[in-house]
């Protein structure tokens, strides 16, 4: 089996770590890995701050990038969204008010082979053992888009509970939006920064080490609330636990 890496923006210029992870992970279940060199951005931060025209040519770019592929895996919950919630209705407006003639056609042949990493591993893979080992109490923080864009269920938990020597711990409040919303964050810094240290205080006091999500937009917010405070607390993608094992274990 053959699958492309959809590595997202943010991992891509943030946090190579995860997309080096999700390959390490997938190529250790027997899947091979591909990585398009001419995607990009999905086009989210364009779709979501009201500039849908301007995420049209991203849209023909990204199903250009992958076309062919059975299987595109991102480690983002957020952009998997973005792909299976937005772009048919993006292409359908296009083509209405007279441009992109044939970007239906390419929204709808790409949406059904996107998957976000939980949803490969446990509906097309059929694993939730995936043989990691991470041997430290960990929370897990689920984003919104993961939660109610995808659905994804406790896909995310159950492949963590499966890891050897991991103390999976519940979250209070897990399913609280943590404040950053992408360019919500930016228009209302107050009350995302409030939102924020509400989830770090109940993530903190469940005394695990590690706060565990599967998206790193979710992360880089926590993070940097973690980093302020000084707490020991450290923000992790799910993909590094889980790539993570006894002969590699992550540091």
């Amino acid at each position: 089996m053959r699958a492309a890496l959809f590595v997202t923006c943010v991992n891509d210029a943030l946090y190579p770590r995860t997309g080096i992870a999700v390959v390490r992970l997938l190529e250790r279940l027997g899947v091979g890995v591909d990585f398009p060199a001419a995607q990009s951005c999905c086009g989210q931060p364009q779709y979501n701050t009201g500039y849908r025209r301007e995420s049209e040519p991203l849209l023909r770019r990204t199903a250009a990038a992958f076309a062919g592929y059975p299987y595109v895996v991102t480690p983002s919950g957020s952009c998997a969204a973005m792909v299976r919630a937005h772009y048919p209705r993006i292409a359908r407006l296009a083509e209405q008010e007279g441009r992109g003639s044939g970007l239906v056609a390419q929204a709808e042949d790409l949406v059904p082979r996107v998957y976000e990493l939980t949803e490969f591993l446990v509906d097309v893979l059929g694993v939730t053992d995936v043989g990691a080992y991470f041997p430290h109490a960990v929370t897990y923080h689920p984003s919104c888009h993961g939660l109610r864009g995808l659905g994804l269920g406790d896909r995310p938990r159950r492949l963590l509970a499966a890891v050897k020597g991991l103390d999976l711990v519940e979250l209070p409040g897990a399913e609280e939006c943590c404040g950053f919303g992408g360019t919500f964050a930016v228009k209302n810094p107050d009350v995302s920064a409030a939102m924020g240290t509400d989830k770090i205080d109940s993530a903190v006091g469940t005394g695990a080490d590690v706060l565990c999500g599967a998206d790193n937009s979710c992360l880089a917010h926590l993070g940097g609330i973690l980093h302020r405070r000084g707490d020991a607390m450290r923000a992790l993608h799910l993909a590094e636990i889980l790539a993570s094992t006894e002969e590699e274990p992550l540091r």
